[in-house]
């Protein structure tokens, strides 16, 4: 105010002073804009002579300025810090072994521990998409990245095939401190995915792990992160673990421990109760029917084929309790006679074909040492993904169905013909010629209602499920059109499917084809 009562020389140079502060002031601050542009409205006005006069003029000038930034103020506010929502899908990663490592996905670097991404032919993993992360035993997931301004974290959570409930916690790592457990002990007993969510009181920067505490194998997917502010995640291409997949340190050959829950030698039970079918032995000269008992299961292996030529089984609720998950420990049979080739976990590894087992790991589920006999390499056939995850898991879910509900069953299981169509279209064999592709897939089960002397218990009445199907893609959904007689998959293959009954009792249940299932 003292500048504006002086005149000549001293008010223009307080004059270029006075727009020099407006300016600057204009550019700093405009809280007060409504009471300014008043103020020098009415100091404006006040003055008449010429060099007040040019004053006038700046401060109107200034005004109009302070108007507009003010104005600006009032209409245009400072925005909002944006919101964002981040999703880890694990869709075009892979990491085929549950071996420890770290592995690039869109989101950042993970940390697996006991966990994988399986990239390969289908199995049943809880997923949607075509990847999802499975944890086993008290294995983990964790960002080796933070994300910041967190407020949510969503996930989806399944059990992966047909696996006891799992428990996991959630854990979080405020930045530079350790994991701290978020919320209560989680417990996921369904077999499709479901969504549950967190809210983050930290808005720092966090990390976060997942850990498996029990149960079944566990299936983690979309993985949603979602806060205001930056994010702190630089989004980037996923990738395939540096480990190059399968670990063979996983699957080192190894024979089977004999549990107390394996079905007994002889006698009721006992897996080839109903014969041999093409009388195999275990001389290493019959290299085409070679015989291997697995103690869960016998078979007849093919030397050339690189697979069982049959496997049989008997199976009962004490086979199937839940008592263990799907292992998933694939590992050659260390009891291959040293001059034949060894058939491993690798040699299915991007052929198009499922490993297909021959006896089920959902039939062994009562121990640890039951389900791992299933993994042997021993026990698989290269098998169509639609075929294996289609016609053929119903058929043998129908199988346990039944025994659930009161009966027990014999099952016989083969292969026939050379030449199938998987992923990669059609093939003879895989694994450089090693192994020969299927044609056609048999399966025959003999149900009994629960009881003892099974052999003298069958009758012309016994019902048998006998199916014959084509290992291929295209197979039809229903596994109830590709039913056949116990005497056509005979007269394809040569066997004696059930040597050990009587002669007339043998043309009764091997006639017949049962067709109400």
């Amino acid at each position: 105010m003292v500048i504006l009562q002086h005149k000549g020389s001293l008010l223009r140079v307080k004059l270029i002073l006075t727009q020099y502060y407006l300016t600057s002031f204009l550019s700093t601050s405009r809280s007060h804009c409504g009471f300014l542009h008043d103020t020098l409205i009415m100091l404006a006005g006040h003055y008449e002579d010429s060099y007040v006069w040019d004053m006038k003029r700046v401060l109107l000038g200034s005004c109009f300025l302070l108007a507009l930034g003010c104005g600006d103020k009032r209409n245009n506010p400072k925005p909002e810090a944006a919101t964002y929502r981040i999703t880890e899908d694990f869709e075009g990663a892979r990491k085929d072994a549950y071996a420890t490592g770290e592995l690039p996905l869109n989101t950042g670097i993970w940390e697996f521990d006991d966990a994988l991404i399986w990239g390969g032919a289908f199995q049943a993993d809880a997923k949607n998409g075509k990847r999802a992360v499975r944890i086993r035993n008290t294995g983990s997931i964790s960002t080796a990245f933070q994300v910041s301004n967190l407020e949510m974290v969503y996930f989806k959570h399944g059990l992966f095939g047909n696996d006891a409930p799992a428990t996991w916690h959630l854990y979080m790592a405020p930045d530079g401190e350790g994991f701290q457990q978020v919320g209560e002990e989680m417990t996921t007993s369904s077999h499709t995915l479901k969504l549950d969510s967190f809210a983050v009181s930290d808005t720092g920067k966090v990390r976060f792990r997942i850990v498996k505490t029990g149960g079944g194998r566990l299936n983690i997917d979309d993985i949603v992160f979602k806060g205001t502010g930056e994010s702190g995640i630089v989004l980037g291409e996923p990738g395939t673990w540096e480990g190059g997949g399968y670990d063979p340190a996983d699957e080192e050959p190894r024979g089977v421990e004999k549990g107390e829950d394996a079905p007994p030698s002889v006698g009721d039970n006992s897996n080839m109760l109903f014969g041999n079918p093409s009388d195999a032995d275990d001389n290493i000269i019959n290299y085409s029917n070679y015989l291997i008992d697995h103690h869960y299961y016998v078979l007849s292996y093919n030397r050339d084929r690189g697979t069982p030529n049959w496997v049989s089984w008997h199976l009962d609720e004490a086979n199937i309790t839940g008592e263990v998950g799907r292992q998933d420990n694939f590992a050659p049979y260390i009891g291959i006679p040293q001059s034949w080739y060894v058939v491993s976990h690798a040699s299915y590894t991007g052929s198009g074909f499922n490993r297909g087992h021959n006896c089920p790991s959902a039939d062994r589920t009562s121990s640890y040492e039951a389900n791992s006999s299933t993994f042997l390499m021993t026990n698989m056939i290269p098998q169509a993904p639609e075929n294996n995850g289609g016609p053929w898991a119903d058929l043998e879910n129908e199988i346990r169905a039944q025994v659930r509900n009161g009966r027990e069953a014999y099952i016989i299981m083969g292969l026939y013909g050379k030449g199938g169509k998987g992923d990669n279209g059609e093939a003879e064999t895989i694994d450089n010629g090693k192994i020969t592709v299927p044609a056609r897939i048999w399966k025959v089960a003999l149900l009994l209602t629960k009881g003892d002397d099974d052999l003298a218990r069958v009758t012309a009445d016994t019902r048998i499920i006998a199916v014959d199907m084509p290992n291929s893609n295209d197979v039809d959904e229903r596994w109830q059109n590709y039913q056949v007689s116990v005497d056509a998959i005979e007269q394809q293959t040569g066997y004696d499917l059930f040597a050990n009954l009587p002669e007339d009792i043998q043309r009764a249940v091997e006639g017949a084809v049962v067709v109400d299932f």
